[in-house]
């Protein structure tokens, strides 16, 4: 999709043939005979156009819920894009903190993330480099009825003069996929922060997967995750880092979610000890804030290895930042050993999980009987870990814990 093709879409005609494709049948399979009947009325560019719009809009539904049938999006700017639960957390902050002040967002994409602070009452412009997507964030920003102007530019050499804020969220994606070392940001992180350092207050979108040599002094390092799964992690320096550091967030839902937040507090290292009767799997942001200690000693519990993120324990401290299971046995790794026991306790529904293992586990399924689709399967529910002590490989026979 071109700028002329987007505006196009933007025109009343362009709203009503959106309509339209919204409520046509835009399956992969029915694709081609929708787009045949609507170009028999339509320009043929526009009717790609509506169509490639109404797909992003469906696939933006898990990051923007309802309000994805009303957005627009660029396939590049849907997979960069903040999800809404996490801008909705991260503007809270930024309205909390800086009573009102300007905030300029550099790298701006779809706009999720202004638009987030917009609702929050925080004003703000965006620049963004691609036209196409600068256009997109500003249609977005509208559909709002938001006033966040979007500049076309480089980021880098933005002025940051008037604002009390800046928000980056710099290009961690190439035409070969992701990208992990932050120098190789577009722009690199190092260019990010020595801008982000000329203003009060300042955050910066980074990868999950960090390293904790790359957060400067000073600022403080927050992994993000919703419903169990990482999402992202963010620095924020100036006024708008707090003293602890690094922290873990994390969002019960993408819908009125619950927040819960883990800071360092100073807990020992964990104790290395026997698998007791329970084991706790700490959530992901959890572990990429090194927090894995705070969570040992909320459960009062140790590591059976040391070098692997499980913690066991004998007593039962139900905790938003780790998933329990009851241990039922502990078996030396063996696939024969394995199946017979599964058969004998008559396990009809098998989750597999591990850490610390090479065990490929869709093999691992497989080679135990578990491999396919079996729908309608009876028997008991059972969770199997497969991890290691030292050089040793163990298996874990768990059931998780329920709790209210």
């Amino acid at each position: 999709m071109d700028i002329a093709s987007f505006r196009a879409l933007r025109t009343a005609s362009g709203q009503a043939l959106l309509d339209e494709v919204a409520a046509a049948d835009v399956r992969e399979d029915a694709l081609l005979a929708t787009a045949t009947r609507l170009r028999e009325r339509h320009d043929p560019a526009l009717v790609a156009a509506a169509l490639t719009e109404v797909r992003l809009r469906e696939r933006a539904r898990p990051k923007f819920g309802p309000d994805a049938a009303r957005m627009y999006f660029t396939q590049a700017g849907l997979e960069q894009s903040t999800r809404a639960s996490v801008a909705a957390h991260r503007a809270r902050r930024f309205a909390t903190r800086l009573d009102g002040a300007r905030v300029l967002e550099l790298g701006c994409g779809i706009g999720a993330d202004l638009i987030a602070r917009g609702r929050a009452g925080l004003p703000g412009e965006g620049v963004e480099l691609d036209p196409l997507t600068a256009e997109v964030a500003q249609a977005n920003a509208t559909v709002f009825g938001l006033d966040a102007p979007i500049r076309v530019g480089d980021a880098t050499k933005a002025t940051v003069d008037g604002f009390g804020a800046v928000f980056a969220d710099p290009g961690r994606r190439t035409a070969r996929g992701r990208v992990f070392d932050p120098r190789a940001y577009e722009p690199p992180l190092d260019v990010v922060l020595d801008m982000a350092r000329k203003v009060p207050a300042a955050c910066v979108k980074v990868a999950p997967g960090i390293p904790h040599e790359a957060v400067p002094d000073g600022a403080e390092a927050e992994w993000v995750s919703v419903h169990g799964d990482v999402k992202e992690a963010a620095l924020w320096l100036g006024s708008l880092a707090g003293d602890a550091g690094r922290r873990a967030t994390l969002l019960s839902s993408d819908t009125d979610p619950e927040v819960w937040t883990l800071t360092p507090h100073g807990a020992d290292v964990p104790e290395v000890r026997a698998w007791g009767r329970y084991l706790y799997e700490p959530d992901g942001a959890v572990i990429r804030a090194h927090l894995v200690g705070e969570v040992a000693e909320l459960v009062g519990g140790g590591l059976a290895d040391e070098h692997i993120a499980y913690v066991t324990s004998d007593r039962l401290c139900p905790t938003p930042f780790a998933s329990a299971y009851e241990i039922e046995d502990v078996l030396p790794f063996s696939v024969k050993r394995l199946r017979a026991e599964l058969k004998r306790r008559e396990v009809g529904v098998l989750t597999v999980k591990k850490r610390g293992s090479a065990v490929d586990v869709d093999r691992l399924r497989r080679d135990l009987g578990f491999g396919g689709r079996r729908p309608g399967r009876s028997g008991a529910e059972l969770t199997l870990v497969v991890t290691r002590v030292g050089r040793d490989p163990v298996a874990l026979l768990t059931r998780p814990v329920r709790t209210a």
